[in-house]
């Protein structure tokens, strides 16, 4: 029944190889077991000699050998007398092992190459133990040879001094935990006065990046005005050397006719102006004289100029009877008076301006009119034109209305310079 038998087998504790045991280990004796069972260290505190008879009477822990079912498990089937040989012969091998593996701190059985590495290791560590040993060896030889020994007083006085030095740097110590703590106190109070800080930081950045925004408006604002201010100083620069009468009232020639704002006033044979024309000439001619005796103050006797565009026209103070400065053309000897009077009314209030402007000048000669006006006519040198068209040739009442332009033009040139402080300048046409 060889074939139906089941043996048990041990495996390496490292590699788990399975192990065939020297049949040396199948049996020893009890005493062998108490030698195995002594601790591997001395203690010199124990006397082996003592615990020698107690060999005998050691009994062995119940571990491995005494379980039911081994840590590898196994099964006998065989008849009775082979199952208790070899149930003894595991427990002896199991007994063993468990005492190789409590006194150390490797577990058995272990096979060959496992037991050598271990060799080895445990060589190595001999190595370092031995070396120890030595180093200790010569230490303690080193101090058994020296005969300088300190005396117990200086050793008693060393001890008193370095309790006294403890006792010192204990003090200080007391005094650094004691700085510390003030210090803590310190640094917690700075670091609430730097988070105070940091927001009064953030507020003012907040207040500077908005006073920064509205700088840089007003900023943009006074680079605007400073321009416009730039622009009307220039403006104003300008206008002050404007004569607003020389922009306003333009008078000029045109051959043998005086102009006004480029209207052309009089009529010749081989020049017949339209009328529309000479009346627009003569509004413009009648703004401008009541502009100017209104710039000196003058208030004119007799008569009142009516400045009315192309239907201007002079009123009497006298009867309130009105006299039209603007005429529609006609016959001549069928022509209406009435042209002719207004006509000879302005000269008159001419003449009033002229004497104002003399007056006004003191009798200096540092100014004068270039015609003189009386009673309708303008007078150049040894001759005289009439301002009426009845009985009169064209020619004539043409170089009269050209004579009263002129003179216009000259009062118009003496109002402009005597107002210079009122930021007139004047502007010569020629």
């Amino acid at each position: 029944m060889a074939e139906d038998k089941l043996f048990v087998s041990f495996a390496c504790q490292r590699c788990s190889q399975s192990l065939r045991l020297d049949e040396s280990l199948n049996s020893f004796s009890e005493h062998t077991s108490a030698e195995l069972n002594l601790p591997i260290y001395s203690n010199p505190e124990v006397d082996l000699e003592s615990q020698a008879t107690s060999f005998d009477h050691y009994v062995p822990p119940c571990r491995l050998s005494d379980s039911g079912n081994g840590a590898n498990g196994f099964m006998l089937i065989s008849d009775e007398n082979e199952v208790d040989l070899l149930s003894h012969q595991f427990k002896v091998q199991a007994a063993l092992f468990d005492t190789l593996s409590g006194n150390s701190n490797i577990d058995h059985p272990l096979c060959d190459e496992c037991t050598d590495n271990l060799i080895e290791i445990l060589d190595q560590q001999l190595q370092i133990a031995q070396e120890d040993y030595d180093d200790y060896s010569r230490y303690y030889k080193m101090l058994q040879s020296d005969k300088d020994e300190p005396k117990l007083s200086d050793l008693e006085k060393e001890l008193s001094d370095l309790k006294a030095e403890e006792v010192r740097l204990l003090d200080e110590l007391s005094a650094l935990e004691h700085e510390e703590e003030e210090t803590k106190k310190a640094i917690q109070e700075q670091e609430a006065i730097a988070q105070k800080i940091t927001l009064e930081e953030d507020r003012y950045w907040k207040e500077y990046t908005r006073h920064r925004r509205d700088f840089l408006v007003l900023e943009e604002e006074a680079k605007s005005l400073e321009c416009q201010l730039n622009y009307t100083s220039n403006q104003l620069d300008k206008l002050q050397r404007t004569n607003v009468f020389n922009a306003t009232f333009h008078i000029w020639h045109n051959g043998h006719f005086g102009t006004i704002n480029n209207f052309r006033l009089g009529r010749l044979p081989s020049a017949p102006v339209d009328w529309s024309e000479i009346n627009a000439a003569w509004g413009q001619t009648a703004l401008l004289l009541s502009s100017l005796a209104r710039k000196i103050n003058l208030t004119f006797e007799r008569f009142r100029l009516v400045p009315f565009g192309n239907h201007s026209h002079i009123v009497s103070l006298d009867d309130d009877k009105e006299f039209p400065l603007y005429g529609s053309g006609g016959f001549k000897f069928l022509w209406d008076t009435k042209f002719d009077s207004g006509m000879v009314a302005f000269l008159d209030c001419l003449q009033q301006f002229q004497e104002k402007v003399e007056t006004l000048e003191k009798g200096s000669k540092a100014f004068c009119f270039p015609y003189r006006t009386n009673k309708g006519k303008i007078e150049d040198k040894d001759a005289s034109y009439s301002i009426k068209i009845q009985l009169n040739s064209e020619e004539q009442w043409t170089k009269a209305l050209k004579f009263m332009l002129t003179n216009l033009k000259w009062g118009l040139a003496w109002v402009s310079s005597q107002f210079k402080s009122d930021g007139e300048e004047i502007q010569s046409d020629n």
